[in-house]
């Protein structure tokens, strides 16, 4: 992937592709040994429900079992903690070599990772598969007084610990770079803490936060129902079928998504991560697949093996860069 330059314009790809591609010709052409999986599969979430890796991980399941592609139990389990950080770490510490547990991830594993909030990355795991990638989008009551981010980023520079920010660990990049954006100070701002899209609904539904940020699937029924109000998406052009004003339209040159993919333990058997890859690529192309990016608002990305590393070690390097920009 191409370098980033941050020295003249506040924005960060992290490797986001704005058109549907099915990068196949990587998959591995060997047969998955007889008889794997034999019984259940693990999968989890290291966030809340209504979190991104919540509704990453059981639109997976959803759509390789209706398509029949998986055919044995595949359990989902959400372990909320450092918005990942302290599953990858149980996963590491305790379940290497195994063949039963699959978890999500995203761009909050190398967030956790270059902000000193884990040692752990994507090197101490099987990366197994990157699925997609989606944008970051800022959201609020219906009756709040922010009616757009401009109005926001004004109320953040006059009274910054006046406004409560609900934010997972890796969400604050965004938002800070929004804020650097407008000219203010990233370090200014008052976080909430939360895991995801369902405790940020919550708490803005209660009062106890005046915004949030975290990735378009994790709103988007609500923003399309009328319960929230989006502010602004981070993305490069108006998302279809959601009518939200990009940042760079309101002046604003932040442009960000978040990818997600799923991962192993480390020393994964090999027959495990064939048998992952061969089945993720078979579910990507399905129309239950389809449509669950339709409805959430997501772009296929499908990468594995030498090209899912390159694009890692490639973002990686520009989440580093993104640190010092706005750090966090």
């Amino acid at each position: 992937m191409q370098s980033t330059s941050i020295r003249t314009r506040a924005k960060l790809a992290f490797g986001a592709t704005i058109s549907v591609t099915l990068l196949l010709t990587g998959c591995t052409n060997s047969e998955p040994a007889a008889g794997y999986p034999s019984g259940p599969v693990t999968m989890t979430a290291g966030a809340g429900p209504g979190s991104g890796f919540d509704l990453t991980i059981r639109s997976v399941v959803d759509a390789l079992q209706a398509e029949g592609i998986v055919d044995v139990p595949l359990p989902v389990q959400n372990r909320p903690g450092g918005s990942g950080a302290d599953f990858l770490a149980e996963m590491v510490q305790d379940h290497g070599g195994a063949d039963d547990q699959v978890a999500v991830t995203s761009l909050s594993m190398m967030v956790n990772q270059e902000s000193g909030a884990s040692p752990y990355g994507y090197s101490d795991v099987t990366m197994i598969a990157r699925l997609m990638s989606e944008y970051y989008v800022v959201v609020t009551r219906p009756d709040s007084p922010f009616r757009n981010l401009g109005d926001l980023m004004a109320g953040i520079e006059a009274d910054p610990s006046g406004i409560a920010v609900g934010a997972a660990n890796d969400d604050e990049l965004p938002f800070a770079l929004l804020v650097s954006a407008a000219g203010g100070d990233p370090s200014s701002v008052r976080y909430v803490t939360h895991e995801g899209g369902g405790d940020q609904i919550a708490a803005l539904t209660a009062g106890d936060i005046d915004v949030a940020i975290g990735g378009v699937s994790e709103f988007v029924d609500q923003v399309t129902a009328g319960d929230l109000a989006a502010l602004g998406v981070l993305a490069e052009n108006p998302v279809p079928g959601l009518d939200v004003p990009t940042a760079a339209e309101q002046g604003l040159d932040v442009t960000l998504s978040n990818w997600r993919g799923l991962y192993g333990p480390p020393d994964m058997p090999a027959d495990a991560l064939d048998y992952w890859q061969t089945a993720l690529a078979q579910m990507v192309q399905t129309q239950t697949w389809k449509e669950i990016a339709e409805r959430s608002k997501f772009t296929t990305t499908f990468m594995i093996d030498d090209e899912f590393q390159t694009f890692l070690a490639a973002t990686q390097e520009d989440v580093d860069a993104g640190l010092r920009v706005a750090p966090r």
